[in-house]
C-alpha cells in the first residue's frame, strides 16, 4: 500500500457557501465510514485527490485521519457537478485488509482481432466488472484479450483469464465485448449498451464482509 492521502478536520454543520469556499481553496468535501471508524467528516486535497483519480479510482490508500490514526481506506462514492464534473464530495470506506472486499474494477482490451482487419467494428459493452477478493489481491485493472474474436463473436464475462484468488461477481454470461460486421455496428452499439446496464455492477460501490 504505497499510496498515501492526508484528511483534514471539518465541521459537518456547514452551509453551502462554506463548502463553497472550501473547494476554492482546492480542498474536497469528504466522509470516511468503516467498522474501525465511526462516520467521520473531513476533507481532502483536491490535487491529491485528482491524481488518486487518475491513477487508480479502486486503489487502496493509507489515509491519516485526524484524532483516529492511519487506516486503510478505498473511494466508495463520488459527486461531480453534472455540468463541469468538478469534484463535489467523496465517500471513503475503511476496510479490514484480512476481510474480502466486494467491488468494479476497470477493464483493459487488448489485443486485434483479425476480424477487425477485415473491417469488424469492436464494440466495449462493459468497462468494468465486480469481483470479490482480499485487499492485497485486488488488480489495477483486468485484461480483455479480444485477439480471438472473430466477425459476429462476443467475449463473456466468464471468458476471463482470473487468478484463483479472485472470485468473479458479475453474471458469467454477461458481454463484455463484441465484434460486429460495419453496416450493423451503428444499430446494434446502442442495444447491447442498454441490455448491459441490466448486468453492470453498480459504479464505485465497496463492499466487505
Amino acid at each position: 500500500m504505497d499510496l498515501t492521502l492526508k484528511a483534514e478536520s471539518r465541521n459537518d454543520s456547514v452551509t453551502k457557501s462554506d463548502l463553497k469556499k472550501m473547494r476554492e481553496q482546492g480542498k474536497v468535501p469528504a466522509v470516511v465510514y468503516g467498522k474501525k471508524v465511526a462516520s467521520t467528516p473531513i476533507s481532502v486535497d483536491e490535487k491529491q485527490l485528482m491524481a488518486l483519480l487518475k491513477h487508480n479510482p479502486h486503489a487502496i490508500v493509507e489515509m491519516d485521519i485526524p484524532n483516529k490514526g492511519k487506516h486503510p481506506v478505498m473511494i466508495n462514492g463520488i459527486q461531480r457537478d453534472s455540468i463541469q464534473r468538478s469534484l463535489l464530495h467523496i465517500d471513503f470506506h475503511q476496510i479490514n485488509m484480512n476481510e474480502p472486499i466486494r467491488t468494479t474494477i476497470g477493464l483493459e482490451f487488448t489485443g486485434e482481432s483479425p476480424a477487425q482487419r477485415e473491417g469488424g467494428v469492436l464494440t466495449a459493452v462493459l468497462h468494468e466488472v465486480e469481483v470479490r477478493c482480499l485487499p492485497q489481491d485486488l488488480p489495477t485493472s483486468i485484461a480483455v484479450d479480444i485477439s480471438g474474436l472473430e466477425l459476429g463473436g462476443s467475449f463473456l464475462a466468464k471468458d476471463l483469464q482470473l487468478p484463483p484468488e479472485i472470485e468473479l461477481k458479475t453474471d458469467d454470461n454477461a458481454v463484455l465485448a463484441t465484434i460486429l460486421v460495419p453496416q450493423k455496428a451503428a444499430e446494434e452499439t446502442e442495444t447491447a449498451v442498454e441490455e448491459a446496464k441490466e448486468t453492470e455492477s453498480a459504479g464505485e460501490a465497496v463492499k466487505q464482509d
